[in-house]
């Protein structure tokens, strides 16, 4: 490797399959569009939209979807290295209904077990995991092994060099005992300098959804920076130092599904740019909102100058 990636993340990956009739019953829906999905996959993509050098750690099926994986992570100029087939589980598929404004139902086909949780600690490049900028990895690469001790491996490794993000991702279906997230989660975060999560993600990680708690609680177990999302309530952003509680940007609602990890994307861009806190929620929290206000999740990730014009529009409605 010429030089370190700016982002390297490690979880998730799959083919979103979205209805493209919006407030239709998916049995009544006759029309669907097919996208590169998964929460670490669309953080590598944000990212790359927004200039910076990615790659994502993930597995998928030997199979045609698997392909198009590879085929959609070039289109978007993610590296795809490591992205590795299994022969004997087929690549995730997830669905969803589009009820704007806030109800957006998820179908996640990955049984008998997903290609992604099939990550091995031998098998990972780990000089290239602790050059990297930015790790980022996700709370559902904690949910089975051999992932689980992957991704713990990856972060041991890291040993909190250059920004190591924890993206708490709480996703109950994927987690037969709730409370074996917790513990896991309690063992990762020592490892990491960044969390970000919602009220549920936060509340399953210490304890507490309390936004100001939570953000307490997370710093109390080693983290530099929390960022607690809490709706229409914007984002709060806590370091030891610092805190800022940024706005939501208004929009109107087409699917959030991907508003998240377009807000992670730019988080991490603003981290690698080294801007102040509240600039770098603020553009997040508005790279979030354009693509809550598109349809797609990996193919909405947002241009820097789209981001700037809307904050620049906000700034004159103000």
């Amino acid at each position: 490797m010429s030089s370190p990636f700016d982002v390297i993340t490690m979880g998730r990956i799959g083919v979103d399959i979205y209805p493209l009739q919006t407030g239709v019953p998916l049995p009544q829906v006759e029309t669907f569009g097919k996208y590169l999905g998964g929460t670490a996959t669309n953080v590598a993509v944000a990212a790359a939209r927004l200039g910076h050098r990615s790659a994502v750690i993930s597995r998928t099926g030997a199979d045609p979807f698997g392909e198009y994986i590879h085929q959609a992570l070039k289109g978007f100029d993610v590296d795809d290295r490591w992205v590795t087939p299994v022969a004997q589980y087929p690549t995730p598929v997830t669905f969803c209904e589009v009820f704007p404004p806030d109800d957006f139902p998820l179908y996640f086909y990955r049984q008998p077990k997903a290609p992604d949780l099939e990550i091995h600690a031998d098998e990972l490049d780990h000089d290239a995991i602790g050059n990297a900028r930015i790790f980022w990895m996700t709370g559902t690469g904690l949910a089975e092994e051999p992932s689980r001790s992957a991704t713990l491996a990856a972060l041991r490794s890291r040993a909190k060099r250059g920004t190591t993000v924890f993206d708490l991702d709480w996703r109950p279906m994927f987690w037969p005992d709730h409370e074996q997230a917790t513990h896991w989660y309690q063992q990762a975060l020592p490892h990491v300098t960044v969390a970000v999560g919602n009220l549920d993600e936060v509340e399953r990680a210490v304890g507490s959804r309390d936004p100001q708690e939570a953000a307490d609680r997370l710093l109390a177990a080693g983290v530099e920076l929390a960022v607690v999302k809490q709706g229409p309530k914007g984002v709060l952003a806590r370091t030891r130092d610092t805190e800022v509680v940024a706005p939501p940007v208004p929009v109107e609602v087409v699917n959030g599904l991907g508003a998240g990890d377009a807000f992670g994307g730019a988080l991490c861009h603003g981290l690698l740019s080294g801007w102040e806190l509240e600039r770098t929620m603020r553009f997040a929290n508005a790279a979030g909102a354009l693509v809550a206000s598109r349809l797609a999740c990996s193919s909405a990730m947002p241009y820097e100058h789209e981001v700037d014009d809307l904050l620049s529009q906000q700034a004159q409605r103000a």
